[in-house]
């Protein structure tokens, strides 16, 4: 039986969401899931895989450890030690909403671009 004071996978990748500021709709645009999935498992309908933690992990610099397991940081060490990556996360936090969704815009199209 699990213990449900421990927060399970399904409801740390909503913290990981959460705590990064982004909806639904960014968080699985960034990983390119639909925005259905990521709520069937935010309330643990869907289960988690493999690849969806290597994305997570990968797009968002989340420690692998603490998102399987809840062990150790949220995010990999690196992330709390790049300060250039810290102030572009406080700034766009400090936006508006209107302005945060024209920069993930603004960002979305410059990966597509990249890609081409």
């Amino acid at each position: 039986m699990l213990d449900p004071a421990i927060p399970t996978v399904n409801e740390r990748i909503r913290q990981v969401r959460s705590v990064l500021g982004l909806s639904q709709v960014k968080f699985s645009s960034i990983i390119a899931l639909s925005s259905g999935y990521i709520a069937g498992v935010e309330t643990g309908r869907i289960s988690v895989n493999s690849r969806m933690i290597k994305l997570i992990c990968s797009s968002f610099r989340v420690n692998e450890s603490w998102l399987r397991h809840g062990e150790g940081e949220m995010f990999s060490e690196d992330i709390i030690e790049d300060k250039q990556f810290n102030n572009l996360v406080n700034t766009v936090r400090a936006l508006p909403p209107k302005y945060q969704e024209f920069l993930f815009e603004v960002l979305d199209m410059l990966v597509k671009l990249k890609d081409k």
